[in-house]
């Protein structure tokens, strides 16, 4: 009789422990408005849930739905920012996990933080937490994690020389309820993140969004698992927010939560329900969105409306990782305000060219080797178009002159800004 009540006695415990924060335990003033960051809806869509809006940081305006460029290592691939910024760039989003490695979030504290870091000191900064690199270590990336079923088998660092081997597979990452543990692809030193030191990280690195960290689960995962992950990313998120909130009104950072769940409707509810109940400043929308376009479309409809009900609607929604045309289109459609992606700087540094006309240019194609004076799109006025022809940049690229990557990294920028304003124009004439 005495192990049986033992028994249920620890199986409560161990029940009792899994529950998230709840939002009583926050304190009250963490729900007040922020004098230092605010998102305003300045229209919203009769014909969809698209909105036009803006966000208010201590480093400058974005309106809203924008995109958002990776700039991981802070800095851009390719292109400096006075010349990302100059092709409308507003907010960049760097990469804690990198930032911890090199240079050390000691050296950006002692800079000043990353906007006296950078030089880049009037437009803002997002960081995430450093969770969905170190699980890459473990699935892969996104591509990697979709092929294999999430069961990286071996290191797969072929294509990362600087990288040490033995820091990614199924055996690269331990997760414990308090932290997460890694290795550094830097010199293999052991690294401990934890939702505390996540956030002491990103107070360090200073930008004006931070996010909290979370555990990212490949797509194809058991639906138990999927669950306990959620939950777990819950716990860590409250967490974080009990962290931040200690110095927030001083530091002036927000602070997004990002929803989980998968593809599951119930999970990902479960998720949107209990986050949205704490003083966050803002969503992000994380975990696995499908796979491919189709089923991230699927999910976004049946998921957006869930943050138009009540006070939900006040709040920026951010989707992070994924900012592909089509995809841009679904998710301001539905109701998306920010999205970040690598994609447009990373097909620029392989020659392909983002254009209104024609889609996808590949410059390197033969067919542009005598386009003398014809513009990549033109409905540009990027600097690339306003100097340059198809003809001499495919020579560029040819030649593998530097310069060409720092060209059509420019164009992309300013093809996808350029975007994002006249979808802000449809929504605000009605045809969004």
């Amino acid at each position: 009789q005495r192990l049986k009540m033992t028994t249920v006695t620890n199986a409560l415990r161990r029940q009792l422990s899994s529950l998230p924060t709840p939002a009583a335990e926050f304190p009250s003033w963490a729900y007040e408005p922020k004098s230092y960051f605010k998102f305003e809806v300045i229209h919203q869509s009769t014909k969809s849930l698209a909105r036009v809006g803006r966000i208010h940081t201590p480093h400058g305006i974005i309106d809203t739905p924008g995109f958002v460029a990776v700039a991981t290592n802070a800095a851009l691939k390719a292109v400096d920012f006075p010349k990302a910024d100059n092709a409308g760039q507003q907010l960049c989003f760097a990469n804690t996990y990198h930032l911890m490695l090199q240079p050390g979030t000691d050296i950006i504290r002692e800079a000043g933080g990353i906007h006296k870091f950078t030089g880049r000191t009037d437009r803002p900064f997002i960081t995430d937490s450093g969770g969905f690199q170190v699980f890459s270590l473990k699935h892969g990336s996104v591509k990697e994690s979709l092929a294999s079923r999430g069961e990286l088998k071996r290191s797969t660092v072929k294509n990362k020389p600087h990288w040490r081997s033995g820091i990614t597979g199924s055996n690269a990452v331990k997760v414990t309820e308090d932290h997460v543990i890694f290795k550094s692809y830097r010199d293999g030193s052991k690294v401990i993140l934890s939702p505390e030191s996540s956030i002491q990280a990103q107070k360090d690195i200073g930008a004006d969004i931070i996010i909290p960290l979370d555990e990212l689960p490949p797509h194809h995962i058991d639906r138990g698992l999927l669950a306990e992950s959620v939950e777990r990313s819950h716990r860590w998120e409250a967490r974080s927010l009990m962290e931040h909130l200690k110095d927030s009104r001083e530091r002036q950072q927000a602070i997004f939560c990002v929803v989980h769940g998968g593809t599951d409707v119930e999970l990902r509810t479960r998720s949107i329900d209990y986050l949205t109940t704490l003083p966050w400043d803002g969503y992000a929308i994380g975990g696995s969105l499908g796979n491919g376009r189709d089923e991230l479309r699927e999910l976004l409809d049946w998921m957006m409306p869930l943050f138009n009900i009540g006070e939900r609607s006040s709040k920026c929604r951010h989707l992070l990782g994924i900012a592909d045309v089509e995809s841009v289109h679904n998710a301001v459609e539905r109701g998306v305000d920010t999205m970040d992606s690598s994609y447009p700087t990373k097909l620029a540094r392989c020659g392909t060219l983002m254009t209104s006309r024609n889609g996808l240019i590949r410059i390197k194609q033969g067919k542009h080797s005598k386009s003398h004076g014809m513009k990549i799109d033109e409905d540009c006025e990027c600097s690339t178009c306003s100097h340059y022809d198809r003809s001499y940049l495919r020579h560029l690229f040819k030649a593998n002159e530097p310069v060409a990557l720092q060209l059509a990294t420019v164009h992309n920028l300013h093809y996808m800004n350029t975007l994002m304003s006249e979808l802000r124009q449809q929504i605000l004439s009605g045809k969004i």
